[in-house]
């Protein structure tokens, strides 16, 4: 019977220790057993109101808050980095996700569906797209609008043209320096790939009436200016070109 009583205490041990091993190399879920939130989540959709286009830029450029670009794409080396590190009491901690890891997952999903998806490309493009588009719009040159954009934002760019033909108005619009297009968002929506880009400028704005005088404009005042353009294309199409599908201004 002693013998029994010993034995039961001697594996009641091993167990005990068996167990606190499994804990210190398995570790813990966090909240209770709950998964760590999924940081690659993000609300909303791109494109759901299309604001009428090249609103005037005659105002100082207005930062708003919370829209910063990717400038670079993390490697896992930053700290920031969505890893789940341990603390100093052995519980993992989620860690939230930056806009540049959100945007480089974008680009890496439509990377997926579209393997021909080059970003370099793809930005180098934008930067030439904004410049026909500012120019054609200036120029009343639908033609070249309705090869970049898609119909919802065509339909907005040519009202303005056509009332401004009906003042008889001319639109005098100079870009005197493309800065800056930075990627700020980047999803596949259906078979939709979207990316937005953030341009900022130096443009001269001047409109002029059918004697030539400045009716809105300085002609010697160059502005900043801050327009958030999102681009899409059907991945299952053959077409390779890219289609403004919203446009925003930041001032």
């Amino acid at each position: 019977m002693g013998d029994g009583f010993l034995d039961i205490i001697f594996f009641a041990v091993v167990a005990g220790f068996i167990i606190l091993r499994l804990r210190s190399v398995l570790g813990r879920r966090p909240g209770n057993g709950q998964r760590p939130p999924d940081v690659m989540t993000r609300q909303g959709k791109a494109g759901e109101d299309n604001v009428i286009p090249l609103p005037d830029h005659s105002h100082e450029d207005e930062e708003a808050p919370g829209l910063e670009p990717a400038t670079g794409y993390d490697d896992g080396s930053e700290k920031d980095s969505e890893e789940v590190r341990q603390g100093d009491d052995d519980e993992p901690r989620p860690v939230v996700a930056t806009e540049a890891t959100l945007v480089a997952a974008g680009l890496t999903e439509i990377r997926l569906v579209d393997s021909s998806f080059e970003v370099d490309t793809f930005v180098e493009g934008a930067r030439v797209a904004y410049e026909m588009i500012i120019a054609a719009f200036a120029n009343g040159d639908e033609e070249t609008l309705g090869q970049l954009l898609s119909d919802s934002v065509l339909d907005d760019f040519t009202g303005a043209i056509r009332d401004r033909q009906e003042r008889n108005e001319i639109l005098e619009t100079t870009l005197v320096s493309l800065e800056t297009a930075d990627p700020l968002d980047a999803r596949v929506v259906g078979d939709m790939a979207e990316v937005t880009i953030k341009f900022v400028a130096e443009i001269s704005n001047v409109t002029r009436d059918a004697e030539g005088e400045v009716v809105a404009g300085d002609a010697m005042a160059v502005n900043v200016v801050t327009d958030i353009w999102t681009f899409a294309r059907d991945v299952r199409s053959s077409d390779p070109n890219w289609r403004l599908i919203e446009t925003r201004s930041m001032n």
